[in-house]
């Protein structure tokens, strides 16, 4: 049950009007507790990064502008310009600051216009027979309607407060979205030039695997060579041109995604893209910063924070409840027999005064949701601190993926090198007679595994430190 008291007021009572008024702004106070951002015990450096390799400089805002490629560095501009989820994210935000402004908006006295007409023709028996009172009566009435919530103990406050703050959280939000779009493109793009380089190598060994079908079918030819040599010769020739048409599909599909992701058809940017060019050279030394600076950087962790502190107003919404809601109502109109007289003399009226209203005898579903408020926003609190730590683990696993892929590259290169001279040995031997055709199948075997997990762990360098750029945040700031 919630008790209303009302008392309207007359046009004399104003000074008693005004001293409620003063005396309700200076004493208000936000009930309920205050956001404080949690404390977060961090280590000063982090666990994989190799000083040789990492520095502790902050990461670069526009890390993908170290790689020196324009290409990439246009597709990453056209993404933020025109991707299709970017503009359902900003759509996002501007509602979310429409619903703050309107909740600020409450502050303020409400003010809404009226305007009516009533005919009415009441019954003899309600008269009692008394003719000199007119059956039928006629008003016209039109004027202003006042609302004015005096925020005693901060509830409107504390609301506008929870929607800023989701407001903050929407724009994070906004933010980590750029961020992984960002990503999202440079990963498509080194893959699609590392399956371009991977088609390179297989395309080098079908000219090399060719050449070799056509020593052995000349030794065939001239009673040198045998048949077997030159079937296993044509085999390997066609299970090497078979890795072709599932690289091209990889290649296409790549192509295809980085035009959806830049809000283009998927065939758009498919003459553009569809020559092939190098990986960007990786840089020698990153900068990773420390992770304390992930806590400023990653959009995702200040998603955590704005939301806890919005639940944590939301606990002061809720205890307002406890206390006395005091409103003052008005109306000015003005009011007559008929459509002319409105605005003649003495055809205004108003009436004006305070209300108070609480829930008195209803605290027990005040308290209730207290409780559920501030469950919330423990909720909340073990989401962010679940957010930093998920921050860390994947900054630390990205630096050791990165680290190890690198040192995989280094050593496929090593093997890649060792494997074309081994075939070109092979076949030199083989055409001078010294060693058999299963010498040459081999290391031409050897040599398209290794060139073409070379190409690969070089695409997963490139990527993995995209992974680790995201994993760091990089890109927040150039976002704003």
């Amino acid at each position: 049950m919630i008790y209303q008291i009302s008392i309207p007021q007359r046009i004399g009572t104003g000074p008693i009007f005004a001293a409620l008024l003063s005396l309700t702004i200076l004493t208000a106070c936000s009930v309920g507790p205050d956001h404080k951002t949690p404390t977060t015990e961090l280590p000063a450096t982090f666990l994989n990064a190799d000083p040789h390799d990492f520095s502790t400089k902050n990461i670069e805002v526009a890390w993908w502008k170290l790689f020196n490629d324009a290409e990439l560095t246009g597709l990453v501009d056209q993404t933020l310009a025109h991707n299709f989820d970017l503009k359902t994210a900003e759509a996002n935000l501007l509602e979310a600051r429409s619903l703050y402004i309107e909740a600020g908006l409450n502050l303020l006295p409400t003010v809404t216009s009226h305007g009516n007409y009533t005919e009415q023709k009441r019954s003899l028996a309600a008269l009692n027979n008394r003719a000199f009172v007119p059956r039928e009566l006629k008003l016209f009435n039109t004027g202003f309607d006042a609302f004015w919530e005096i925020d005693l103990f901060g509830r409107v406050r504390r609301n506008v407060e929870a929607n800023s703050d989701e407001v903050d959280a929407q724009d994070a939000s906004l933010r980590d979205l750029k961020v992984s779009l960002i990503a999202e493109v440079a990963r498509n793009y080194f893959q699609l030039r590392g399956l371009q380089a991977q088609l390179a190598v297989v395309k080098k060994n079908v000219d090399n695997q060719s050449r070799t079908l056509e020593i052995t079918n000349i030794k065939l030819e001239n009673g040198r060579g045998t048949e077997l040599d030159s079937a296993r010769a044509s085999a390997q020739l066609e299970t090497t041109r078979a890795n072709i048409p599932p690289l091209q599909s990889a290649i296409n599909q790549a192509i295809h995604r980085l035009g959806i992701l830049t809000g283009q058809l998927p065939g758009a940017l498919t003459q553009k893209l569809a020559q092939p060019a190098p990986l960007p050279k990786m840089p020698e030394i990153i900068p990773v910063g420390n992770p304390a600076d992930l806590l400023r950087r990653r959009p995702d962790i200040r998603v955590a924070e704005m939301t806890l502190a919005a639940s944590t107003a939301r606990i002061g919404v809720a205890t307002a409840d406890l206390f006395p809601r005091v409103t003052f109502v008005g109306t000015i109109s003005l009011e007559a027999a008929t459509l002319s007289g409105i605005g003649a003399v003495g055809s205004e009226t108003f009436s004006v005064g305070p209300k108070i209203s609480w829930a008195a005898l209803d605290l027990g579903r005040v308290y209730a949701r207290i409780k559920a408020a501030d469950a919330h926003a423990e909720a909340s609190l073990a989401q962010y601190q679940q957010t930093v730590l998920n921050a860390l683990e994947e900054a630390e696993n990205t630096l050791t993926a990165y680290n190890q892929e690198r040192a995989r590259t280094e050593i496929l290169r090593a093997a890649a090198n060792a494997g074309e001279k081994a075939q070109t040995l092979a076949q030199l031997r083989f055409n001078e007679g010294i060693d058999d055709f299963l010498t040459v199948l081999d290391t031409e075997q050897r040599l398209l595994q290794d060139q073409n997990q070379l190409a690969a762990s070089e695409t997963a360098s490139a990527t993995t430190l995209v992974a680790l750029y995201k994993a760091l945040g990089g890109g927040w700031e150039f976002t704003k």
